[in-house]
């Protein structure tokens, strides 16, 4: 007998981000962003599940820093790779902007077009981008500043390790 259920995409479970610099990527996480350190079982290897809290349920963002994080070199890999960008739903568009500014973190933002979607872009310190998606008819003050310097440009990186600020 089979089973006649169709198969369905619910959520999204969690994402994993490799790290050289735990400590960092978990203040960049839990202190810039507010998301909450959660309950990791021992796997032999350092890391952090981080919660993100979402409505019936939590979706939880995996931090490694070691074992299977490391390549050949000894090193996690650095950026998003094939991968462009983490989104995560959030509220409170100036609030970031003021928590970006006291960390010292470069970010651009954007309206998308033809909707009420504001959106701010950050980099973790392990180079991953990180688009943060607002509903704009929620938020109040002035909408994303789209100007030269500031505007989000698709496929095109601001992220600089080498003038990245030291978290944590």
């Amino acid at each position: 007998m089979s089973d006649s259920t169709p198969p369905l995409v619910a959520g999204l479970f969690h994402v994993a981000i490799k790290t050289n610099d735990l400590a960092a990527t978990e203040h960049f996480y839990c202190q810039v962003l507010g998301l909450a350190k959660v309950f990791r079982p021992d796997f032999g290897y350092p890391g952090a599940w981080l919660g993100v809290p979402l409505p019936g349920g939590q979706a939880i963002m995996h931090i490694y820093a070691g074992g299977p994080a490391l390549g050949a070199d000894g090193r996690a890999p650095v950026g998003t790779a094939a991968i462009d960008h983490v989104s995560l739903a959030c509220r409170g568009y100036h609030a970031f902007i003021a928590r970006f500014r006291a960390a010292g973190l470069p970010w651009r933002e954007f309206l998308v077009p033809g909707t009420t979607l504001w959106q701010l872009f950050v980099y973790d310190p392990s180079g991953v981008q990180c688009e943060l998606t607002f509903d704009g008819g929620t938020e109040t003050g002035a909408s994303p500043d789209m100007s030269g310097g500031r505007r989000y440009i698709a496929g095109s990186s601001f992220f600089d390790p080498a003038t990245y600020p030291k978290l944590g």
